[in-house]
């Protein structure tokens, strides 16, 4: 069963993201017929057969790249699955809407895998650009933010992203902090409820382009984001933190459920240099673009 996160079902959740231009390219072929046809697999081996397992079509061969650091907290695994479930559904000739397909992917991943987690990663990778997610038990409202293209510069110029080296393990922060919330933890509690409130301010700052308003929402959800669990903060991500600080950063942030992979950091304006030097010796800079299109179909397949 598809189960909605306990936060959103009882309290409604809210979440604002953002898609960026690194990609998980999942490509399916039916495979030669063989007296007993087995899929080949190539990739993510667990995610391939989860999503082969919920494809009406047999036989496949499937592979899955990407270009971007494996447990990054970028949404990878969510990105690989909606590639694979919407290169399924071409192959099937039963092409899904981006809302259908990041359902798909999602329950997949939980359904099929038993791995926890929410939404908002699989939203990105089939809706790609800004996102405000609205949650509640058995919904979720997608409204896609309009950025023009001097935001959208912005944010590609001013959002240094850094990736620690260091390996995350979402599934078992996401069940901790599940469990906190459902034991009525008072700080767990009121952390939620101000990160879902900063998810609405946020996604006003992207409409109205507001950068630096954005920055300081980001520092924001981060002082709640890590006070959900222990294992949350690192201290690689401190220390990356901490030296965003000391050059002016408006904000910054581990991305995903962290213990490790990515942090993002938002420059004052003109700033962005500086603060790209000062992070250099702490992580792996990965440079981005905003990507605009979310799931496509490279080459369809033919009829």
């Amino acid at each position: 069963m598809d189960r909605c996160p306990p936060y959103p079902a009882r309290e409604g959740g809210a979440v604002c993201n953002l898609a960026i231009a690194r990609y998980a390219t999942a490509t399916v072929t039916v495979a030669p017929a063989l007296s007993h046809p087995s899929p080949s697999l190539t990739g993510s081996d667990r995610l391939v057969r989860a999503a082969l397992r919920r494809s009406p079509v047999h036989g496949v061969h499937a592979t899955v790249s990407n270009d971007f650091p494996v447990g990054a907290g970028l949404g990878g695994s969510s990105a690989a699955g909606v590639a694979l479930a919407g290169a399924l559904a071409e192959l099937a000739n039963v092409p899904l809407t981006r809302h259908a397909l990041a359902s798909l992917s999602r329950a997949t991943e939980v359904d099929e895998l038993q791995v926890p987690g929410g939404y908002q990663d699989h939203f990105a990778a089939a809706y790609g650009g800004a996102l405000y997610l609205q949650l509640a038990d058995d919904t979720i409202d997608v409204e896609q933010i309009a950025l023009s293209d001097d935001t959208t510069a912005a944010l590609a110029r001013r959002c240094i992203l850094v990736y620690t080296g260091e390996s995350r393990i979402s599934g078992h922060t996401i069940t901790s902090v599940r469990n906190g919330f459902l034991a009525g933890e008072r700080r767990m509690v009121h952390a939620l409820a101000r990160m879902r409130s900063l998810a609405s301010d946020m996604a006003a700052a992207l409409r109205s382009g507001d950068v630096a308003t954005l920055g300081h929402l980001v520092g924001e959800h981060w002082v709640h984001q890590r006070a959900l669990h222990p294992d949350i903060p690192t201290e690689r991500i401190d220390a990356i933190i901490t030296a965003a600080a000391r050059v002016g950063a408006l904000g910054a942030k581990a991305l995903g459920a962290s213990g490790g992979g990515c942090v993002v950091a938002i420059a004052e304006d003109g700033r962005e240099d500086e603060l790209a030097l000062a992070l250099a010796p702490l992580g792996e800079r990965i440079t981005f673009a905003v990507d605009t299109t979310g799931f496509q179909v490279i080459a369809p397949h033919a009829a």
